[in-house]
């Protein structure tokens, strides 16, 4: 057999491609053969490795596999479960599940009374407690008290009309004042307090009602406007009252100033003409104000009025003339004047001077 190139590639020039195009698929299938099983080995143990190709397999994820401890055996020798604890636990739901009934919301602690509520008793005054107060620019207060009326040491009781919104501290010097002042003064006019005029407690307002003004007293339940206090004989101490004697509104103006930090009346401004202002403000160094002027009682007659004409003034007409008139005048009003009114013998020839009047 003669083997020669020409011959070969006269034979096989076609069915040499195809041969190597085939072995380069079945190496390629070989390829991909090989890789699905070291695919397969990573998941399976493969107990042949002939290539050396295969990796060695990954263990599952032992996790969910692994066994869960289970608790011990109950020992013989351990006492037997009874029902004796069920009755300390019937009734206390169990801290894991949750009860049906919402869990009720434990009260808030009592408010601890201050010291000046426990001393402002009902033998003092009718002084209820009311809850704080919150407004709006630091209005209101804490320890607040509706004073209604103030009980006088033998039992009777003074209305505050309309009753005040005070703090207690204000609303106890309020009812020391009256206890301990007002009615030693009524005392001594033979009859005693029945009612406070209250002209305004408190209400959130700047000084004055002024807009923009500094936050007063009022705003903060520590003032008491008073315009009078009623006695029981039906007369009222004004204490702005001009008709009323000026002794007693001056032992009233001693008893506000010694208890008060602020008192304001008529002569501070024109705001306090008709009422006096009384508040226990703060002020450094205990600083204290006191302005009401307690004016003189007003005269029984108006100093505008004329002084009566006495009798033996002359008449109108006649004093009324001026000296320059002509004697024709001068004749007439001879004619019209009374005969009394005639001159004198022996001074016809003295003019007649007009009469005047002297002011007293």
């Amino acid at each position: 057999m003669s083997f020669s190139l020409p011959d070969f590639r006269r034979k096989w020039s076609c069915r040499g491609y195809m041969s190597a195009r085939a072995a380069m698929v079945t190496v390629a299938l070989g390829l991909s053969l090989v890789l699905a099983e070291k695919a397969e080995a990573r998941k399976y143990a493969a107990p042949l490795d002939i290539f050396g190709l295969g990796a060695p397999p990954r263990p599952r994820t032992a996790v969910h596999s692994s066994k869960i401890p289970l608790p011990k055996p109950r020992p013989e020798e351990a006492p037997k479960a009874t029902d004796e604890a069920a009755p300390e636990t019937e009734g206390k739901p169990a801290p894991d599940k949750p009860s049906g009934k919402p869990a009720e919301a434990a009260p808030p602690p009592e408010k601890q009374l201050s010291a000046c509520r426990l001393a402002l008793t009902e033998e003092i005054a009718v002084a209820p407690s009311i809850p704080d107060i919150r407004g709006p620019g630091a209005c209101g207060g804490e320890d607040l008290v509706r004073l209604e009326a103030i009980v006088l040491p033998d039992k009777r009781k003074v209305a505050v009309k309309p009753a005040a919104i005070l703090r207690c501290t204000m609303a106890s010097a309020i009812a020391d004042w009256v206890r301990k002042d007002m009615v030693p003064l009524a005392t001594s006019l033979g009859t005693t307090v029945s009612d406070l005029d209250n002209f305004d407690s408190f209400e959130c307002r700047g000084r004055n009602r002024i807009a923009g003004a500094m936050l007063s007293e009022h705003g903060k339940a520590n003032a008491l406007d008073v315009r009078a206090i009623k006695l029981a004989n039906g007369q009222s101490i004004g204490l702005t009252d001009r008709t009323l004697s000026r002794e007693v509104r001056e032992r009233v103006l001693h008893s506000v100033c010694a208890r008060f930090s602020t008192v304001l009346g008529p002569g501070s401004d024109w705001y306090h003409e008709d009422h006096i202002h009384l508040d226990l403000a703060q002020r450094r160094n205990d600083y204290r104000i006191c302005q009401w002027n307690v004016w003189d009682p007003l005269p029984q007659v108006a100093p505008l009025l004329p002084a009566e004409r006495p009798e033996e003034a002359p008449p109108r007409e006649v004093a009324a003339k001026p000296d320059a008139k002509e004697g024709a005048d001068d004749e007439a009003a001879e004619k019209s004047s009374p005969p009394e009114d005639k001159p004198v013998s022996g001074k016809k020839d003295q003019p007649h001077k007009p009469a005047t009047k002297k002011r007293r």
